[in-house]
């Protein structure tokens, strides 16, 4: 699809089955693998590394090798798993950890300041590189999102993770979970957030090690991690089959999210076999693991790094193997099922039974810019920002269109769910309409927000014209909610909002989840050409015609404080931090 989005969750790195093949061979260094979970009160955490040498590729055409070295940190006896949370935005993020005393949980709050965001530890691992001579050439700290790439070190561990795949990113995130599960090793490379280094060729030693701070916080041993290098010097021109290279920024666009990584939407894969959500997945009983949330908005704010160290995305480009998403993909490697909608429109009389239901808040906007608009309209200025809109829960939102034969517009209804997860009610709200307009190019559920541009008083001066949006689990805003799914589906468009010549869609914002719309698609702007300079405040408005079924209809608003200024044509625009959130 080629609806972008933005910030933000911190996608996975990929665990290739060359480094997960190679944990398995580190199973052994794991101390007391085979000791009784429930002996420890806590998980034991060691940093190991899958091999003890590796060759990075420096591209002349772009310079730099990427640090990922395949070092892991290893949980043994019991998961180590963190919940990060914030009251609101004028409150700072804490952290606490889940540690287990006579195989009861309990929360151990950590150390105030541990972490500044929710998107990893900071400074978890230090990177030291000298070289052959014994000189060091770098040294430099690392954060960590125990959320990464991560897999298996005995066979004998869970065969899943119950923990999501992705630290989140999103200024606004309100609470997140990482953890790495017993028996599970995640790998304790940055990914494209972590920059590239200049290495010249030759051979060089690195030396991996925990931070003293959280080696004494979660009683990790000290003892670092040495893999030796060969940094080698290629040029894309020369490889067989090179296609002109792409920029590293461009690289970083590839995971853009519902935009430029879907370009292709007739390859989309359809509403055929797949996963449809599962009566218990709709009613969603429990926080459990289920699907990957890898997306990062509707549009590029500032986008995603690419889940592919670089010199492997140069390296596939060289095989001729398309870099990046292929429609229905979300990671480059994974794919996402499609959600089906029920086979037919449902028949009966609709009802509104007493059951869980969504609950859908907006999030202040950002991503706040003056711009000349989607076509550099001359003599026009607009206000262009980024929104999100989330699910509370406890219930996930689940919302299918059907189309009469001929019809240009669906019929829209919204599902509820017995605690067991049965169907146990609908009712009609309102249509799907297809959007042609490139970044969108799916079908669009109307009336599920509005934005408006409120004077000093709060009395509306502008309103956008979109009202019309295809659902999709793009950020991880709160997962640690009642009901929140740690691993959605429906991340990425591609699998989420049909085809023009789709029968029927379903569209699924589920519990902890919100949908982001960045500032460069069409609509989500503000003409301010004739509006004067001064303050004014930019509304998110969730369900605005309260047509969707909610738990509560009095948190859909959410607004955020901007002051105009400038002249004609060169429109300016000031904003504020929102509490503690300094998210322009």
């Amino acid at each position: 699809m080629t609806r972008p989005r933005t910030t933000r969750l911190r996608r996975p790195l990929l665990a290739g089955t060359t480094i997960v093949a190679a944990l398995a061979v580190t199973a052994g260094l794991v101390a007391a693998a085979s000791e009784p979970a429930k002996a420890a009160t806590k998980p034991r955490l060691s940093l190991i590394a899958a091999t003890t040498s590796l060759t990075l590729t420096s591209w002349k055409e772009d310079p730099g090798v990427h640090l990922d070295l395949g070092t892991y940190l290893t949980a043994e006896g019991t998961p180590l798993e963190l919940k990060v949370t914030r009251k609101s935005y004028k409150d700072p993020v804490t952290i606490t950890q889940t540690v287990y005393e006579g195989g009861t949980a309990k929360a151990k709050k950590l150390p105030g300041g541990t972490v500044k965001d929710f998107s990893g530890l900071p400074g978890f691992v230090r990177i030291t590189v000298t070289d052959k001579a014994g000189k060091k050439v770098l040294s430099r700290a690392e954060d960590f999102c125990p959320n990464n790439a991560s897999g298996r070190v005995r066979p004998d561990a869970p065969a899943t993770s119950k923990y999501p795949e992705s630290c989140p990113t999103n200024p606004f995130t309100l609470g997140s979970v990482w953890g790495v599960e017993k028996g599970w090793a995640a790998n304790t490379y940055g990914g494209s957030y972590s920059e590239p280094v200049r290495l010249g060729a030759g051979t060089y030693t690195a030396k991996v090690e925990v931070a003293k701070k959280y080696r004494d916080l979660f009683g990790i041993a000290d003892k670092p991690a040495t893999v030796k290098l060969t940094v080698e010097e290629r040029s894309f021109e020369d490889e067989p089959g090179a296609a002109e290279p792409m920029s590293r920024s461009a690289a970083a666009g590839e995971h853009a999210g519902h935009g430029a990584a879907h370009d292709a939407p007739t390859a989309h894969a359809g509403h055929g076999p797949g996963h449809a959500p599962t009566p218990a997945q709709a009613a969603a009983p429990v926080t459990s693991g289920a699907g990957p949330t890898y997306n990062v908005g509707h549009g590029p704010l500032t986008a995603a790094p690419p889940a592919l160290p670089w010199a492997l995305k140069k390296e596939q480009a060289v095989r001729s193997t398309r870099v990046g998403d292929a429609s229905g993909q979300t990671d480059g490697s994974r794919r996402a099922p499609a959600l089906r909608p029920l086979a037919k429109r449902p028949a009966g009389k609709p009802s509104v039974p007493d059951v869980p239901k969504p609950d859908l808040r907006s999030l202040p906007a950002y991503g706040i810019v003056v711009s000349d608009g989607e076509q550099d309209v001359p003599g026009k200025d607009y206000l262009a920002f980024s929104a999100n809109v989330w699910n509370a829960g406890p219930a996930q939102l689940v919302v299918d269109g059907f189309r009469s034969p001929g019809k240009a517009k669906m019929d829209a209804y919204q599902y509820f769910y017995d605690a067991e997860g049965k169907q146990v009610g609908y009712t009609p709200t309102g249509t799907m309409e297809w959007d042609p307009r490139p970044g969108h190019m799916h079908w669009h559920f109307t009336d599920f927000a509005s934005y408006r541009l409120l004077k000093a008083d709060k009395k509306e001066a502008v309103r956008s014209g979109k009202e019309a949006f295809c659902l999709a689990n793009t950020d991880a805003i709160d997962y640690t909610v009642k009901n929140a799914n740690w691993h959605p589906y429906n991340t990425d468009l591609a699998t989420a909002c049909g085809e023009e010549n789709s029968i029927s869609v379903r569209e699924v914002l589920d519990v902890g989840s919100g949908d982001t719309y960045s500032q460069d698609l069409p609509g989500q702007s503000f003409d301010i050409t004739g509006v004067p300079n001064g303050t004014y405040y930019i509304q998110v408005l969730a369900n605005p015609e309260k047509r969707l079924k909610e738990t509560d209809l009095d948190n859909n608003s959410a607004l955020r404080k901007i002051v105009l200024g400038g002249k004609p044509g060169k429109r300016t625009v000031t904003v504020p931090p929102h509490d503690l959130v300094n998210a322009g």
